[in-house]
């Protein structure tokens, strides 16, 4: 029987695990935390947002993106849901496209993943992390536990540093390297962003929605529209993520990087302008505070007309042309400076990783090291939010599973 060894019992480790052992080979899943699949646990709330029905290219981030179009088409929403129901899952898809077990419960998936491969003969060792990796002839000898153990075929499946109170590390990305491979620097993705502003404090906690555009050097990338978060560190929400990995990337890169907020998109700055002018004139003897308290949430009027150099207590019969200008402007371009993100231990996953220039997409094999594997998040493939990583987790490591052990047994 032929062996392989997987290192990372997350997502993809545990798919790579269940297929490589239904083609009939021996595999150990070496996992440093003390159960497989505790970030599954963390996902989706808790409900785990499992896959996404409409998935394509246009959903990933890396270098080449493309390299992840035979993970996800081998493993296609078709084919995961008849593996789910192969091993007890059945699921729940939502309009936009996002499936959660039926259970809504992430620690359904987890049982479920381990049961199938335990069923199938995969040996758990929890609680342990491989220190050393060398390849003697056609093995791989990993040092394990003060002692050496020997395997035909590798697989690595460590996912990235996001989440280290997880057990997300770089240590995938140093055995890749110590193979000869490229490593495209990590970065948080899906991640708050701080700012550097002074009102943070007074903002923390409103919770709106937005249209947020991303500058790089000045120059527009790319925009979302959805709930944003302020905190006292920055912002956050569903907008701030989608951008995040961009903004992520560029802060990596030491450019510059700055977030344009338009907190009203159903306005034109021309049409909110009149509007606040056509309204100051029925509330004359109010404040401008209380002239943008039916438009906004109430802890962000007086940072944003501090921002202009105006005053809340400004009476509304005082309000001018050039005034209802100046506050539309800042309503709908809103300019925060970005000096960092939220970090690894708030981070939902990473970008970089192993550069896929050196990895065959068609069975995820190291064109560096014969009989090497990857799978998951330790490549430099990046989902979007919404289930999209997960996807990318489930083909990689199908693909990885099966081709180490039809290599294995060839």
């Amino acid at each position: 029987m032929s062996t392989i060894a997987i290192i990372g019992g997350g997502a993809a480790g545990l798919m790579a695990a269940i297929t490589a052992a239904e083609q009939g080979a021996e595999v150990t899943v070496y996992e440093q935390n003390g159960e497989p699949g505790k970030k599954i646990l963390a996902s989706g709330n808790g409900r785990c947002n499992i896959i996404n029905r409409a998935t394509g290219i246009k959903d990933y981030e890396g270098e080449a993106p493309a390299f992840a179009a035979t993970a996800l088409e081998t493993m296609n929403f078709a084919a995961f849901e008849r593996f789910c129901k192969r091993i007890g899952l059945l699921l729940e898809v939502k309009e936009d496209g996002k499936c959660y077990p039926m259970s809504q419960e992430a620690r359904t998936v987890q049982s479920a993943l381990i049961r199938a491969a335990q069923h199938r003969g995969v040996r758990f060792e929890n609680n342990v992390a491989v220190t050393r990796i060398e390849k003697e002839g056609k093995l791989f000898v990993l040092s394990v536990l003060e002692e050496t153990r020997g395997y035909e075929r590798l697989i690595i499946a460590t996912g990235s540093p996001a989440a280290p109170q997880l057990g997300g590390n770089e240590s995938g990305m140093t055995m890749a390297e110590h193979f000869g491979h490229r490593i495209v620097p990590p970065f948080p993705s899906l991640v708050g962003l701080h700012l550097e502003s002074s009102r943070l404090e007074k903002m923390a906690g409103t919770k709106t929605t937005a249209r947020v555009t991303l500058l790089v050097d000045n120059q527009p990338l790319r925009e979302e529209e959805g709930d944003l978060l302020f905190t006292r560190y920055g912002v956050s929400g569903f907008a701030v993520l989608d951008l995040s990995h961009a903004a992520s990337r560029a802060l990596r890169d030491f450019e510059y990087v700055t977030l344009r907020v338009d907190l009203l998109p159903r306005f034109t700055a021309q049409s909110l302008a009149a509007q606040l002018e056509q309204m100051a004139k029925l509330i004359p003897d109010d404040t401008l505070a209380d002239l943008l308290g039916g438009l906004l949430p109430r802890k962000l009027i007086r940072p944003l007309l501090q921002a202009q150099k105006l005053s809340a207590e400004q009476r509304c019969s005082e309000l001018n042309t050039k005034t209802a200008k100046k506050i539309a402007y800042i309503i709908k371009q809103w300019p925060f400076t970005v000096s960092g993100t939220h970090g690894y231990q708030h981070a939902e996953v990473a970008g970089g990783g192993v550069a896929t220039d050196e990895i065959d997409p068609k069975t995820m094999a190291s064109r560096k090291a014969e009989g090497l594997y990857f799978a998951g998040e330790v490549i430099d493939i990046t989902g979007h939010r919404g289930g999209f990583n997960f996807h990318f987790a489930w083909g990689s490591g199908y693909l990885a599973g099966l081709h180490a052990a039809k290599t294995s047994r060839s």
